[in-house]
């Protein structure tokens, strides 16, 4: 069809006066967008755009309201937890600035349209693919949800809280206090009985460090803003060196997670921290550690974009982590399908 004769769809949708959510039948002469025409669109509305500088929290709702426009639909004040996010034109909206497209919650639909954002490293939009449910499921080799763990945080008067006194029963004959470290010991060796200091230190240790401010690399860099607070707290806890291997716990010589927290929601990965699985690590004396063993530093923190201020500090054990921090309600794990997409994925 050529262009000329295609309906105009964006004109018929803002006239109509529909939202996100009223049903269209598939299909619809005047209101169903055609896959195809949908992605022309969305490219004629949304390239060129800019994210810079933006959470990812609000870059999502800046790109959904720009997807609105790019239709013909009004830019509802707060967008509904819909599956999928516009269920009038059975679309989902997802924002890539890597090739690691995440679906939370849910199975691919092969009823659903997939608009995936392609966004440079300067944060502009450059391409908008639009992919339908059955040919994204072909690029997912595994259809396995990874499931992941959440808890909320919600700050008390205090900027220094100690959550637990002391450390579980199982650990207290192998924690030692005033504790210093040899030039040869690194944060990432195992731990060892005697060497392990009490939760209460850790927490004496640390307090200094609320106040204190580092570079922020990029509100897009949670992973490198978390490596600078992990270099902080090595140095705080007394290692002459900062080594991280990427594993759980963050400082396997201590049994010590450490969370950087720049928004309420808690990321706590595949484990409870209540859990009594055993860690796999290795054994402490007699004592196979647990997962209610591991100790938490979690610190909250402000960012201006700049700069990154540390305002707030809790420790506990991962056996009093949930009397502090409140489970999720409803879906106490929220699950993701990882997808990698191909390198020719918004050239095809």
């Amino acid at each position: 069809m050529s262009e000329a004769k295609y309906p105009d769809y964006k004109s018929a949708i803002a006239s109509s006066g529909k939202g996100i959510c009223e049903p269209i039948d598939i299909g619809d002469a005047e209101y169903w967008i055609p896959t195809h025409r949908l992605e022309k669109l969305l490219n004629d509305g949304l390239c060129g755009k800019s994210l810079a500088g933006l959470s990812p929290r609000t870059r999502s709702k800046i790109a959904k309201s720009a997807v609105c426009e790019a239709l013909g639909y009004p830019v509802p004040k707060s967008f509904k937890k819909t599956q999928p996010r516009f269920p009038g034109q059975q679309l989902d909206v997802y924002v890539q600035k890597s090739l690691n497209l995440q679906i939370w919650n849910e199975q691919i639909s092969p009823a659903r349209r997939y608009a995936i954002i392609q966004v440079s490293p300067d944060d502009v939009i450059t391409r908008v693919k639009v992919i339908g449910g059955s040919q994204l499921a072909v690029l997912d080799t595994t259809g396995t949800i990874t499931t992941k763990y959440q808890a909320r945080l919600e700050l008390g008067s205090q900027t220094h809280e100690l959550v637990s006194p002391q450390d579980t029963s199982p650990m207290m004959q192998h924690v030692r206090q005033g504790v210093a470290f040899g030039l040869a010991t690194s944060p990432v060796q195992q731990a060892e009985s005697g060497e392990l200091l009490p939760v209460r230190e850790i927490f004496e240790r640390l307090s200094p460090l609320v106040g204190q401010k580092f570079p922020d690399p990029g509100m897009d860099q949670d992973r490198n803003r978390g490596a600078a607070l992990h270099r902080l707290v090595c140095e705080r806890l007394g290692y002459h060196r900062y080594e991280d291997n990427g594993q759980f716990p963050d400082v396997p010589h201590q049994l010590l997670e450490v969370k950087l927290q720049t928004s309420p929601t808690i990321d706590l990965g595949l484990v409870q921290p209540a859990s009594e699985e055993r860690l796999d690590v290795r054994r402490v004396g007699s004592l196979q550690p647990r997962h209610c063993d591991t100790r938490y530093a979690l610190f909250c923190a402000v960012t201006n974009g700049t700069q990154v201020t540390l305002t707030h500090l809790f420790v506990a054990t991962g056996a009093d982590f949930f009397r502090r921090f409140r489970r999720f309600e409803g879906n106490v794990i929220n699950g993701k399908i990882q997808i990698p997409l191909p390198k020719d994925f918004f050239g095809r």
